[in-house]
């Protein structure tokens, strides 16, 4: 890299944290911080929701796998995208009048404070777990671009995300959000994609010089297709992360649009992210570090200036989501296990500050785990099939099954988390068996339990908050 695109990076870097410094002044009480104040608009409600659903895996990943399997790379994001899709057209009517703040606090209205206080610590590890995978890669690619040492590149990278999210909150993670959409769209749809196939001599080149393989959208297999969906389309419909987005949205018009678009959105990055790492095969073919494949294709094509702001756009994907994940982990932990057990009766003003402190602690620990795991799939596989495999099934049944009982939601998580925990174990962390085990007990325990082992009254209807009934 050339002077310019350091400068580049460098001042993009800055107008974050300058941000970072701004939102903290709206972070006024402890929903503006946890929530924005449960009031955004279209536009800034799906930036907000695109940028923190597409990050790490979704950009550097899906470049890997175009460039190891071509189009049938696009199956991770389009997942997503099918997910977030999916929790807008089914759910987000039915969870828009509660007012919650976390998945957790639902569960716990819906069955009982054991299963609150255990979701929020499931969930809890799943967005510290995404929030690794983008500290990885942000040191993925400053190590790139600049030559640092990976592990010092991970702390300066996550040290500003940390930084922008313990002053503002969701006003901070809102504000830059909507500056890293903008970034990533222009970036990635306008510059490194038309310019990747240019260099590669267009679509027709592709077609000639790439297997044929490359261009058959199941050649990444069934299996792994399947996994995909297990993982990432029924994590996005019980990830905190997305439903912390939804409920900053001003209503539920807004939620539901926001969640359509934003799916569709993710489809199309998965198509360019995909058709760029084709090309890179075409123009470097025998790369060693297939991780860096989106990096090192940008370096070769892109003139000085421009390539800063296209990597500026990789961070950006990046920085939102890690925002956005080490929000919700410490919101998690603040709102639904510290001010449940411990400090029950604190003001708003502590209430901020202990959401700022649990954020640094968090981001820490993050941090650490990035250094240590440094594979940025191996990470995002732990944490959604922890998700997916331990909280979905209480959630939707929740949703559409009356007589689901508080014991059957509280064992039913404990069952799944330990069969999912167990299985990955067993059979590593690539497998995706012991997600559906974990859905198959948990669906086991939550009828049986439900059926065989309550005397009390069946269920607690979830209902908007004027009307609410809740679990005895």
């Amino acid at each position: 890299m050339k002077t310019l695109d350091v400068i580049v990076i460098l001042l993009y870097f800055a107008v974050l944290i300058a941000v970072g410094i701004i939102g903290s002044k709206r972070a006024k009480t402890s929903e503006d911080f946890a929530l924005a104040g449960r009031n955004l608009g279209f536009f800034m409600y799906l930036g907000c929701l695109a940028a923190v659903i597409l990050g790490g895996a979704s950009t550097l990943g899906t470049a890997r796998m175009g460039y190891e399997f071509g189009i049938s790379g696009i199956w991770l994001v389009t997942m997503i995208g099918f997910g977030i899709m999916v929790l807008g057209v089914v759910f987000v009517k039915k969870i828009s009048g509660l007012k919650v703040t976390t998945i957790s606090e639902l569960l716990g209205k819906r069955y009982n404070t054991e299963t609150r206080l255990l979701s929020a610590a499931v969930a809890a590890i799943y967005t510290l777990m995404v929030s690794v995978t983008q500290v990885i890669g942000m040191g993925t690619i400053i190590n790139a671009l600049l030559g640092w040492d990976l592990t010092m590149s991970m702390l300066i990278g996550g040290g500003i995300v940390l930084f922008y999210t313990i002053l503002g909150g969701m006003w901070s993670v809102t504000v830059t959000d909507i500056i890293q959409f903008i970034v990533m769209t222009i970036g990635i749809f306008f510059i490194m994609f038309p310019m990747s196939l240019s260099h590669a001599g267009g679509w027709e080149a592709l077609t000639t010089k790439l297997p044929a393989a490359h261009f058959d959208f199941a050649s990444i297999g069934g299996g792994q297709i399947f996994q995909y969906f297990l993982l990432y389309c029924l994590g996005m419909v019980v990830s905190q992360d997305i439903w912390q987005r939804v409920f900053t949205a001003r209503t539920a018009k807004i939620s539901r649009t926001g969640a359509v678009f934003a799916g569709l959105y993710s489809i199309a990055y998965a198509v360019a992210i995909s058709i760029i790492g084709m090309c890179a095969l075409v123009l470097l073919p025998g790369l060693e570090n297939k991780q860096n494949v989106f990096a090192n294709m940008a370096m070769s094509i892109l003139p000085s200036g421009v390539l800063g702001l296209v990597l500026a756009s990789v961070c950006s994907a990046l920085m939102s989501t890690a925002s956005g994940t080490l929000l919700a982990s410490s919101t998690l932990l603040t709102n639904d296990i510290i001010k449940q057990y411990w400090l029950k009766d604190i003001g708003e003003k502590q209430t901020i500050l202990l959401s700022r402190v649990t954020t640094l602690a968090v981001g820490v620990i993050a941090i650490i785990f990035a250094i240590w795991i440094q594979d940025v799939l191996v990470a995002l596989d732990v944490a959604y099939a922890i998700l997916s495999g331990a909280i979905f099934v209480p959630t939707v049944i929740g949703f559409f099954w009356k007589r689901a009982t508080a014991k059957a939601g509280f064992y039913a998580i404990i069952v799944s988390t330990v069969v999912v925990v167990a299985g990955l174990a067993v059979e590593g962390i690539s497998s995706t068996n012991p997600i559906m085990y974990g859905i198959a007990s948990s669906i086991i325990v939550i009828i049986g339990v439900s059926y065989f082992a309550n005397k009390g009254p069946a269920y607690a209807d979830l209902q908007p908050e004027d009307g609410e009934q809740l679990a005895p």
